[in-house]
């Protein structure tokens, strides 16, 4: 899965000179935490989250009036509270290359750039969404979590198992086992009872770690 296919395009920007709390009423209206930052020239030279405009604005205890408050707010731009040097990615990039970007430097979006040009946003909002789509999470079923032994074709005789029996697998996602041994396996499985569903794994894996509908 690549980013292009998950990213949110033509994201709302903003200009440096635009007051923070412009910024923050129009993140407000929009429901985004995040705004790329665009020169008069279309090119990115930044990038400020919900947290840089709140952190910038005067403190709901200062001893200032509402009007200095406001006057104050209204001289501060987005330019002097943006962060300039920004992590980019591009758009044929894999999904997992940005969660471990974003993962990296501990940031929650990513703005996608092609030449250069700025054509998109991935945040982990639609990396949430992606993790969702891979388990089915929409679609009810058994959700089945078993240690598998570690060999060449043993998912492959787990999903035949299941397949023969009747079973649809909606799903299908490793990870890491407690040993080198053996590896994990979630399955999303529909069109089979729980009974007949583990009376053709349970031959076929070390564990049954957990079966439930979901």
């Amino acid at each position: 899965m690549l980013v292009g296919r998950r990213m949110t395009p033509d994201p709302i920007t903003v200009a440096p000179d635009l007051p923070i709390a412009d910024a923050l009423e129009l993140m407000r209206q929009k429901k985004v935490r995040r705004f790329p930052v665009i020169d008069k020239k279309g090119k990115l030279i930044g990038i400020v989250t919900q947290n840089d405009l709140l952190y910038a604005a005067p403190s709901s205890v200062t001893s200032l009036n509402v009007w200095e408050v406001n006057y104050l707010l209204s001289k501060v731009t987005v330019k002097e509270v943006m962060t300039k040097d920004v992590i980019t990615i591009c758009h044929d990039c894999t999904i997992e290359e940005a969660a471990a970007k974003m993962r990296e430097h501990k940031i929650g979006g990513l703005p996608v750039l092609d030449d250069g040009k700025l054509v998109g946003i991935i945040t982990e909002s639609d990396l949430f969404r992606v993790f969702l789509e891979l388990f089915e999470a929409g679609e009810k079923g058994w959700r089945l979590t078993v240690l598998a032994p570690y060999f060449k074709g043993s998912l492959a005789q787990i999903s035949t198992a299941i397949t023969q029996a009747g079973g649809l697998i909606l799903a299908l996602n490793t990870f890491k086992g407690e040993d080198t041994s053996n590896w994990g396996c979630t399955l999303k499985v529909t069109d089979i009872g729980k009974d007949d569903l583990l009376k053709v794994v349970e031959p076929l894996v070390v564990q049954i770690v957990d079966v439930r509908e979901a």
